[in-house]
């Protein structure tokens, strides 16, 4: 059972001057380069993104190694860093991988311990030039095999929904083993691992259904245990619903303000006041649970198992209702294709269930806290 009370420094929760300064180039640079309409034209393209902005957010601000360290070719900071990256590219609803690749497959490789394999992959996840994903994680028993061939293993299976499936240049598979599950980083090969797009709800975060026929497959670390991995995937998603949230709310307020009806704005009534007050309240509350989370994640905190699935649920919830107020206050223009407003609705609906639902949370959380006599997931 976990302790109830946090062990986190509550001044490790406010932002330092460096980070405030990494917020300020990266709205800046989200804003010049990664609009919605940018956004629309890239779901079109074969990748699903920008490849040049993603260069660029790798080369000229060196995002995708904030939380990698120097070692490893990052920049030696923390997730705290790399959070407030999320939170931004969330609010802008940029459209690449940077979840799968620089939080879920980067962690899982670090938390591995496995030297060989950090040093083969981390440095070119920091410059940009490898994305990867994770395949077969959220599974209590992993669809995928592997068996040894020789000296060396192979994959055998199928994983569905995995993040950038289509795209990804690196793949870390939890498989099964006579010995039970065990990571394996997979480059995959056309031949060996075939991949079909899924048809989501949220374009902007693209999944696929992966085959291993046969794919060959280097062991990473020991263990197959990747619970850390997957809670510091669920701090990087709350801080992108946070950003999310917060544009939808800024946006709302804004259209509330000109928009008039009998002789005055809207945003004059109060009723129209209360629902934004309601949006306002709760996104306080996803900005905690999502603060803490992320320093727990960049402590090491054991704590981070409740503070992971606290914040799935409280933003979670919190990014579903400032996007429903999104629409609602926009009136008939936000549900409109061409409004940005349905993409965020998009987004919300489908973060909400992609690492388990608010429900299921809930239910880990009773689980740690000693509320309920079942093992926590």
């Amino acid at each position: 059972m976990h302790p109830r009370h946090p062990d986190i420094d509550p001044q490790l929760l406010s932002e330092t001057e460096e980070q405030r300064e990494l917020r300020t180039v990266l709205r800046d640079f989200f804003t010049e380069a990664s609009g919605p309409e940018d956004v629309r034209k890239h779901l079109a393209s074969p990748r699903g993104h920008d490849e040049k902005l993603w260069a660029r957010l790798a080369g000229e601000i060196g995002v995708h190694g904030l939380a990698i360290p120097e070692e490893f070719g990052g920049a030696g900071f923390t997730f705290a860093e790399l959070a407030v990256a999320l939170e931004e590219s969330g609010r802008a609803l940029y459209c690449a991988p940077l979840l799968p690749t620089v939080v879920l497959a980067a962690q899982a490789l670090l938390n591995s311990g496995d030297q060989q394999a950090c040093a083969r992959y981390l440095p070119r996840i920091a410059d940009g030039t490898l994305t990867a994903t994770v395949a077969g994680f959220d599974e209590a028993e992993p669809g995928v095999g592997a068996e040894r061939v020789g000296s060396g293993w192979v994959l055998r299976g199928a994983a569905d929904f995995v993040l950038d499936g289509v795209g990804a240049d690196l793949i870390v598979v939890r498989a099964r083993t006579s010995e039970g599950a065990r990571l394996f980083a997979c480059e995959p090969a056309v031949d060996t691992c075939p991949r079909t797009p899924r048809r989501v709800l949220d374009e902007t975060r693209r999944q696929a259904l992966v085959e291993f026929r046969g794919a060959p497959a280097a062991p990473v670390g020991e263990s197959g245990e990747v619970t850390g991995a997957l809670d510091a995937g669920r701090a990087a998603l709350a801080a992108e619903q946070v950003g999310g949230s917060g544009h939808a709310l800024d946006a709302t307020v804004q259209f509330v303000a000109q928009r008039e009806q009998f002789g005055r704005p809207i945003g004059s009534f109060q009723a129209v006041k209360h629902r934004l007050a309601d949006v306002l309240v709760a996104l306080e509350a996803a900005r905690s649970a999502s603060a803490y989370a992320t320093a727990c994640v960049a402590l090491g905190s054991p704590q981070l198992p409740v503070a992971a699935s606290a914040a799935a649920a409280v933003c979670s919830e919190t990014f579903r209702l400032a996007t429903a107020e999104y629409v609602q206050l926009h009136g008939g223009i936000g549900f409109t294709w061409e409004h940005p407003a349905h993409l965020y609705v998009r987004r919300a609906r489908s973060s909400e269930v992609l690492f388990g639902t608010s429900d299921h949370h809930r239910t880990r959380l009773a689980e740690l806290v000693g509320l309920s006599t079942r093992p926590a997931a």
